[in-house]
């Protein structure tokens, strides 16, 4: 007989009250990311900021700075960063949809927001939320150059001519290029995502031809060797499992036996 649970209502009630008292005593955003200016150092961990970063937060702003001291908290309006504007031409912004302040912060200047992003001219679809609100580089876009930024059309994206060998046969290629020539190969090596050649028939043919004659065959008697058509004269294959055989039409091999009669090649 399964032995009846008991329901220990008062150590349940417990837990839930260890819990809420844990989220409640969590740090909330603007106390865990506050920063010191003078010091440049946050306050609840006590850390120094990079000093890459040392200028940006002296010159620049973060987002909810900006939104903070403005209407509706700038929901409707553009802001872009100053990375993207050094990093590349095309314009990239956010378009403001939705913002959640957090009111327990000094200066409200802590939440978060949600938007449009469309980066290097091109719009996304999905609203989602801002990331990297906290970074010291975000600036407003004045209201007279927000239709100059909608209005770019991004140029088309070049066709891709060449894709990544695999893993694994990119270091073969790589060991075979410095076994044969000596040294690390320099330009990485790439395979074209479109072929020009028909791959019909006579291409494969004209590639069999051409194994064949660079390749040769040795014969299984005489064990001589031809580097086009072999000794025998002009060669008409069988195609088998393992070996390919030829019909002598000419007397030239030495062994006499083999006039008129059936000799197995092997390609090496």
């Amino acid at each position: 007989m399964v032995k009846k649970k008991r329901l220990r209502l008062i150590a349940e009630m417990a837990r839930k009250i260890r819990a809420y008292r844990e989220l409640k005593s969590r740090p909330r955003e603007s106390q865990k990311y506050a920063l010191d200016y003078d010091t440049l150092r946050r306050p609840y961990t006590g850390k120094m900021l990079p000093v890459m970063a040392w200028q940006d937060v002296r010159r620049e702003s973060r987002l909810f700075s900006l939104l903070a001291g403005m209407r509706m908290f700038g929901v409707g309006r553009m802001f872009t960063r100053k990375s993207w504007l050094e990093e590349h031409p095309e314009p990239s912004y956010w378009q403001i949809t939705k913002v959640k302040v957090d009111y327990t912060s000094e200066n409200m200047d802590h939440g978060k927001a949600w938007g449009i992003l469309s980066h290097k001219g091109k719009e996304e679809s999905e609203v989602k939320e801002v990331d990297k609100a906290l970074y010291h580089d975000w600036r407003l876009i004045p209201k007279h150059m927000e239709q100059q930024f909608k209005e770019f059309e991004p140029l088309p994206e070049p066709p891709v001519r060449y894709v990544p060998y695999p893993p694994l046969l990119r270091a073969m290629l790589l060991a075979q290029f410095k076994k044969a020539n000596g040294s690390i190969a320099i330009e990485e090596p790439a395979l074209p995502s479109r072929r020009d050649v028909l791959l019909n028939k006579d291409y494969f043919r004209e590639q069999e031809q051409a194994a064949q004659r660079k390749k040769g065959h040795r014969c299984e008697t005489c064990g001589s060797k031809d580097e086009y058509l072999g000794h025998y004269g002009p060669i008409r294959f069988e195609r088998s499992s393992s070996v390919k055989a030829h019909w002598k039409t000419s007397p030239k091999c030495p062994d006499e036996s083999w006039t008129q009669k059936k000799c197995s090649a092997i390609y090496i």
